[in-house]
């Protein structure tokens, strides 16, 4: 009895195992399933990405102006240093720092005795040559009228009489070449201004020694300044000076007055680049006349660079500065990436000159491009936008 309840117990325990075995392999089967449709679906969606709306944008031509903002400085539009023209003591002075002098005025007055002793050694010569001329004139007079008697006065005698009398003349015209000589040295003892203007540096008392540049004196007399009409002189990079043409209009600040905003004509362009800078020297004309402005000021100018000629404008996203190559993404007309070598012009705002000879108005361009977006591959554009509106 004991036997078969073993075997009975044995049966059912078996029974139980099987019955387990089942439903594992059941659930097992379940979670395949489950995991199989999982799978599908994350491969449907993966399908759905590559199929995903790339913006894109069309290809227009436009006018972009830019701004260039660089330093300049104000100078004097006739500055000159005047120095005395022969070696003398000053004798007065009639201006000092600050006067507003007009042209011819007289500046200062110097001294020479030496200059005057020469004058009238050259008056008192030229006084005695004119007597021995008139004497000589008078005598050969004389002769010619004798000589209307026959045989008084042989044709030689009047020769020489005429001969004298023509030498003297001669001693005295020269002679009154070298009175007036020194003469115009005299004038060369007063100092006047050469042009309306003020004067912004005297370097010179009554009773110094001056004289030119290097003989007497190293620093100028004075410094005279035109200063209501002023320069402002900028110079202009290599790459823009294409841009700037005659009488176009900037503003300008100055430190002095950072709240105001002035504004000049350009009126002189180099038409040439200095060798060190590499830039174009530009003159703009600046009047002022209640002394706002000043010979010396730095400004900061605002330079208007607007195009002439109209070019592509893209937005800065659709360009890719890559490692070897600068480039475009251009969609072809069967919805393949092409990448389009360009060369960059200027940007401002978000935006870019671009120039490249493969390209046309209308072209349709990805907006954000990247090494990412491959060449060749698949692209599946939205609707497109202009690459460029004027405002």
């Amino acid at each position: 009895m004991n036997t078969m309840k073993n075997k009975r117990s044995s049966i059912v325990l078996l029974a139980g195992a099987l019955l387990m075995l089942g439903m594992l392999s059941g659930c097992s089967s379940s979670d395949g399933e489950a995991k199989n449709k999982d799978s599908h679906a994350d491969s449907s969606s993966s399908s759905k990405d590559s199929a995903a709306i790339t913006s894109v944008v069309s290809l227009m031509k436009g006018r972009l102006s830019t701004t260039l903002y660089v330093p300049g400085e104000l100078e004097a539009f006739y500055q000159v240093d005047l120095y005395a023209k022969v070696a003398s003591f000053v004798k007065k002075l009639y201006v000092d720092i600050g006067s507003e002098v007009r042209e011819g005025q007289l500046l200062a007055t110097m001294e020479a005795p030496e200059i005057e002793s020469q004058l009238a050694t050259a008056l008192s010569r030229e006084k005695a040559q004119e007597a021995i001329y008139i004497a000589d004139k008078a005598s050969y007079d004389r002769v010619v009228e004798t000589a209307k008697t026959p045989g008084t006065i042989s044709p030689n005698d009047i020769d020489q009489a005429d001969a004298k009398q023509k030498s003297d003349y001669a001693q005295l015209e020269a002679l009154k070449a070298a009175y007036n000589e020194v003469a115009e040295t005299l004038k060369y003892l007063e100092i006047r201004a050469p042009f309306d203007g003020v004067i912004s540096a005297r370097n010179t008392n009554p009773g110094a020694y001056v004289g030119p540049s290097g003989q007497g004196q190293a620093t100028p007399m004075f410094t005279l300044q035109q200063q209501k009409h002023m320069r402002l002189v900028v110079s202009v990079p290599e790459a823009y000076t294409g841009f700037l043409y005659d009488q176009d209009e900037v503003k300008f600040s100055v430190k002095a007055l950072p709240d105001r905003k002035f504004t000049a004509k350009v009126r002189r362009l180099a038409g040439a680049l200095d060798n060190r800078l590499r830039a174009e020297r530009t003159e703009m004309d600046v009047y002022s006349t209640d002394k706002t402005l000043l010979p010396g000021m730095v400004a900061e100018v605002d330079l208007p660079l607007p195009s002439k000629d109209s070019t592509f404008i893209v937005p800065s996203s659709a360009v890719v500065n890559g490692t070897e190559q600068v480039f475009v993404v251009r969609v072809t007309p069967d919805h393949k990436a092409e990448w389009i070598n360009v060369r960059l012009g200027r940007s401002e705002g978000g935006r870019m000159e671009i120039y490249s000879d493969s390209l046309r108005e209308g072209d349709m361009l990805v907006q954000r491009a990247s090494e990412e977006t491959r060449n060749g591959v698949g692209i599946n554009p939205g609707k497109a936008i202009p690459s460029y509106k004027s405002k």
